[in-house]
């Protein structure tokens, strides 16, 4: 197989003239936001949501690809540990503080809000967690707790290149095994709370692992385009190895399929139980120009990737994968719209586009701010974890001692130079 993203004969690339662009973006994107929020406060309230959730996906999903890459005492992953754990971070306080709007603006997104005082049977049955304390309270246990996961890892990651110690390791990978559970909860419970919530009548129990299907997939593609411009620039290019696009590639193919299986699975259990309470949600989103964004949805989000990543080497193409890391982006932004803006009655002939100028807006004010901010964090630190017991392996090197747990197989490395006389073969 013919690998085609080694940068070795390439140019690094100017990246002088996109110095500005995340300046540009905060400030342009907070002055629409801002019109909007002035101009018309109910859909502000809406674009703002969906701009958070959709970077707070990205977030939660650098957070999983850290806690899977400790659990699995992966090799290969060394490379976008680092870039990864600084995404997470930004989880507490960026993202807390990104969320405070929705907070103070809830009244407007969830209308069982104003049913408290005579709540209907399903908002009773989900007592106390959807009242106003139980709102704020559990939605700051929730940066609680990502805080302490996320401040915890990256802690013990410094502490490791400055000791290289095996104690840094285990930290880490103990408190992946504690956050991997926590992680299923509290990514469940924010999908539940500030989306699912918003028509509180409604019952999945598929919810929140239908938006970690769309959270990780996105977060692929973009550990995709930043391991390929770290490589281009030679940051990464000494520690990786050719298969570390084929591995991302497949991880982003894997999850395209599940993605589209849960979704799938969501949508024949509710419409074939035929129960108002569930199927009502959908009802809603198949009028009018929703049924189109739905068909966007099930071609852009599974037939156009599955079907793009389908042969092996595009995985190891850049200005293939370019494009297809794009369009996950553009389709994670339809599909959190999709989930969010039928709700509101205004909304319910099709997508608001009077109003994409405010969509957008939020956007980028969040994409501007969150991208200084992960710049100024990695510069503080080593590129990548430079005294991580995977490091050779994931430059596709084996050590020199034939076990399975160093890297490879028993025999791969009998025959190394600097393999120990009694593995070499034929060697006295």
């Amino acid at each position: 197989m013919a690998f085609k993203n080694r940068t070795s004969d390439v140019q690094p690339l100017d990246l002088s003239k996109w110095r500005n662009v995340p300046m540009i973006l905060m400030a342009g994107g907070g002055f629409l936001a801002l019109i909007g929020a002035i101009a018309k406060p109910q859909e502000f309230a809406y674009a703002w949501l969906l701009a958070f959730m959709f970077f707070l996906s990205l977030c939660l999903g650098s957070l999983f690809l850290v806690l899977v890459h400790h659990l699995f005492d992966a090799g290969w992953s060394v490379p976008i540990r680092r870039f990864s754990e600084h995404i997470s971070t930004l989880l507490f306080p960026c993202m807390f503080l990104l969320w405070l709007p929705i907070g103070f603006l809830s009244k407007r997104l969830y209308p069982w809000m104003s049913e408290l005082a005579d709540p209907d049977h399903a908002l009773k049955a989900k007592a106390p967690l959807f009242t106003i304390h139980g709102f704020w309270i559990t939605s700051i246990v929730l940066f609680a707790i990502w805080f302490l996961l996320t401040n915890r890892l990256r802690f013990w990651s410094l502490k490791q290149d400055e000791t290289g110690a095996a104690e840094p390791t285990h930290k880490m990978r103990f408190y992946s095994s504690i956050g991997i559970i926590l992680f299923a909860l509290t990514l469940t419970m924010a999908a539940v709370l500030w989306v699912k919530g918003m028509q509180h009548e409604w019952f999945s129990t598929m919810y929140g692992v239908y938006y970690f299907a769309g959270s990780v997939w996105m977060t692929l593609a973009t550990a995709y385009i930043i391991t390929m411009i770290l490589d281009r620039q030679r940051i990464l290019t000494p520690v990786l190895h050719d298969h570390q696009y084929y591995f991302i590639g497949s991880l982003l193919f894997a999850f395209t399929v599940f993605y589209s299986y849960i979704h799938l699975a969501q949508y024949f259990i509710i419409w074939n139980g035929n129960m108002p309470e569930e199927t009502f949600w959908y009802v809603i989103r198949e009028r009018g120009g929703w049924w189109y964004v739905g068909l966007i949805i099930i071609f852009g989000h599974f037939f156009i990737p599955f079907l793009s990543l389908l042969r092996i080497d595009v995985k190891n193409t850049f200005r293939l994968m370019l494009p297809i890391c794009i369009w996950a982006w553009l389709m994670h932004f339809v599909d959190v719209g999709f989930n969010i803006l039928p709700v509101s009655l205004e909304h319910r002939g099709g997508y608001p586009l009077q109003w994409l100028w405010l969509h957008l807006g939020c956007w980028a004010f969040m994409a501007g701010l969150l991208t200084m901010l992960f710049l100024k964090k990695f510069k503080a630190h080593p590129p990548y974890p430079i005294k991580d017991p995977r490091l050779i392996e994931a430059m596709g090197h084996y050590h020199p001692v034939p076990t399975q747990i160093s890297g490879g197989e028993l025999d791969e490395t009998d025959d190394l130079r600097d393999a120990p006389p009694q593995f070499q073969r034929g060697r006295q």
